[in-house]
């Protein structure tokens, strides 16, 4: 190594020296920095001691919830706002609240209400429904929870709760196509342990404020009513005037939340058991015609192996509609739904089931006015029953001509005590002539059943509902043309015109069939008549209170067939010739005079009892001897 090399290593050295000399911290910096040291430790020990006690706490809250899940089936979905799904198909639009599982608002959208909008059967403000189940240690009541939409669609929805474990209870609902049943199941997965063994039955719990659907309150309500239907028995109802209540011990298959003119239905396929039921009526300016409850119970199973099936029925109170969603049931059950329209007592049901129903829907498949219709309807019915108007006008003519006669035989026994003689030689007259007195109120006993029919069927008939003839806006609710603004005392707020056309043919009516019976009738009869004639017509006057608010096209009925009346009988009158009757009379007179037939029960009874007053009367002539 030489010279100058050593002397480079020297200065490199040196200057090293004196860089690191120079360059070192003092003693202030050099304890400022022992001082970061020690926090940045600490602040590292900190946070791992932080991390860790994160990570017990998060496994701690895991088992917590763990074990509270347990014994609290859906505790994580008991908190949370609800949302809306719809359902809907072509005739009806559902929509459920996620927050309970249940159906809050059912809109048809084929009826329109009084403002021209879908009839809204019910929404969240006006029905509730809910479904409970007794735990082994809590009370489930799905209010409380927040369902899961899950495999929604248009029509199909399957509302979820599910427990930390994987457990599911699932609301499951399907519209059905073209129709308003709603098939809806109740379905279980994994909850056997949440649920004691014996546990066999769910509650129900349903309350729905009935909605004025239509103008007249009063009509209206007098047609809506809770009806439900007993296992392998009939219909029945809670009554539609007053509140009322009533617990059922049978067995049901369905319950209805029922309007004039639409029906909440729900329909248990395991049967509907300890039912209580209620409907109180509200006021008439409330909107509402009455709030119904209802709670039940109906088969469960916890181990989810048979699930719990039902229906629900939003929809009109059409009779043949009614009929056809029968066959949609999810059961084997005949579910009758059709008992929903009132068709009246047995045998006036089975003449509006099996003849007025019949004629109306021919008559309507021509598509003519519902006023046509109704008129066409009166007509047939009227020709129908002529044979038999005439058989009562015929009998009152042939009294009517015998009354000079029946005149003699008055006179003939002038003292009360020989009132039966007097009727029953009136009697013996009667056969010998051929002449039935009861043969004018037979034909009107076999018409009555077919104005009652009538009377039960035209306010049930929907498809009068919304539709106008004349001065009447819709058939289904009275006429108000006149009207005023307060209620006046038993008439309302409005005049019905066809109620005063249908009450003036009753009054023309009545006189009608009162002349007819005084011309048929002599002495204290026709004094009785008279008497009786006053009464007769405050019948027409106590017939407009009633029927002021009825619907127009029942009074416009009832006035065609008054009117038709008045006309047969006015045609019959001018057809009938007194003298030929008479004659005719006479002919019967002398072929039965020779061969007399057997007198009629009625004056076989007469003379009984004739025989049983002289017998008294001839027993206290001897006692007032003695």
């Amino acid at each position: 190594m030489d010279k100058n090399t050593i002397t480079g290593f020297i200065l490199i050295l040196a200057v090293l020296l004196g860089f690191n000399y120079f360059s070192r911290p003092s003693e202030e910096q050099i304890r400022q920095q022992q001082i970061q040291d020690s926090l940045t430790t600490v602040a590292r020990e900190q946070a791992e001691a932080l991390q860790t006690e994160l990570k017990q706490k998060e496994e701690l809250t895991r088992k917590a919830l763990s074990a509270l899940d347990s014994t609290t089936m859906f505790y994580a979905q008991r908190t949370g706002e609800g949302t809306t799904v719809i359902l809907q198909n072509e005739v009806v639009e559902l929509k459920l609240n996620t927050k309970g599982g249940s159906i809050e608002q059912a809109t048809l959208k084929d009826y329109k209400n009084q403002q021209g909008e879908p009839v809204t059967l019910f929404d969240a403000q006006d029905a509730r429904m809910k479904f409970m189940w007794a735990g082994k240690n809590e009370n489930i009541d799905t209010e409380d929870y927040v369902f899961m939409p899950v495999a929604q669609s248009d029509s199909s929805v399957i509302m979820r709760l599910q427990t930390a474990e994987g457990g599911t209870l699932d609301l499951i609902y399907k519209l059905r196509p073209h129709s308003y049943m709603v098939d809806f199941t109740i379905r279980t997965s994994g909850l056997a342990n949440y649920f004691p063994p014996a546990l066999k039955t769910m509650d129900i719990e349903w309350t729905d404020n009935a909605r004025q659907q239509e103008k007249g309150f009063d009509f209206e309500n007098r047609y809506a009513s809770l009806t439900y239907k007993i296992k392998e028995e009939g219909i029945d109802n809670l009554s539609e005037t007053k509140e009322d209540t009533k617990d059922v011990p049978e067995a049901l298959d369905w319950i209805a939340f029922k309007n004039q003119f639409f029906s909440c239905v729900i329909i248990g396929h395991q049967d509907f058991t300890n039912t209580s039921l209620s409907s109180v009526p509200r006021t008439k300016a409330s909107g509402y015609l009455k709030d119904y409850s209802a709670t039940m119970q109906t088969a469960f199973d916890p181990s989810g192996k048979e699930p719990t099936v039902m229906q629900f029925y939003f929809g009109p109170n059409n009779y043949h509609l009614l009929q056809e969603t029968n066959h949609l049931t999810a059961g084997k059950k005949d579910l009758e739904l059709e008992g929903l329209v009132y068709l009246g007592w047995p045998l006036v049901k089975w003449i509006n089931r099996w003849f007025i129903i019949y004629i109306f829907d021919w008559l309507s498949s021509w598509g003519l006015p519902m006023g046509v219709v109704l008129l066409l309807l009166t007509l047939l019915v009227k020709l129908l029953v002529y044979p038999t108007t005439k058989k009562s006008y015929m009998s009152s003519a042939k009294m009517r001509v015998l009354k000079p006669k029946i005149d003699e035989i008055s006179a003939k026994y002038p003292k009360q005590e020989d009132a039966m003689k007097k009727q029953q030689e009136i009697m013996q007259l009667y056969s010998r002539y051929g002449v039935s007195p009861m043969g004018g109120c037979l034909p009107m006993l076999i018409q009555m059943p077919i104005w009652i029919a009538l009377f039960n069927f035209v306010p049930n008939a929907i498809e009068l509902r919304g539709q106008s003839f004349l001065w009447a806006d819709d058939l289904s609710a009275y006429d108000d043309v006149i009207h005023w603004s307060k209620d006046l005392w038993l008439i309302g707020d409005h005049l019905s015109i066809f109620c005063v056309l249908f009450c003036l043919t009753n009054i023309i009516n009545t006189w009608i069939s009162m002349r007819q019976q005084q011309n048929s009738m002599t002495g204290e009869q026709a004094q009785q008549m008279k008497m009786m004639q006053y009464m007769m017509y405050i019948m027409p006057l106590m017939f407009f209170f009633m029927f002021n608010n009825y619907s127009s096209g029942l009074n416009y009925y009832y006035f065609l067939s008054g009117l038709s009346s008045v006309l047969i009988m006015w045609f019959l009158r001018k057809t009938t010739d007194d003298r030929k009757l008479l004659e005719k009379l006479e002919a019967n007179y002398k072929a039965n005079l020779n061969n007399p037939k057997k007198m009629s029960g009625m004056a076989a009874r007469l003379e009984a009892l004739q025989k049983q007053q002289q017998a008294m009367l001839e027993e206290q002539k001897r006692r007032k001897q003695k």
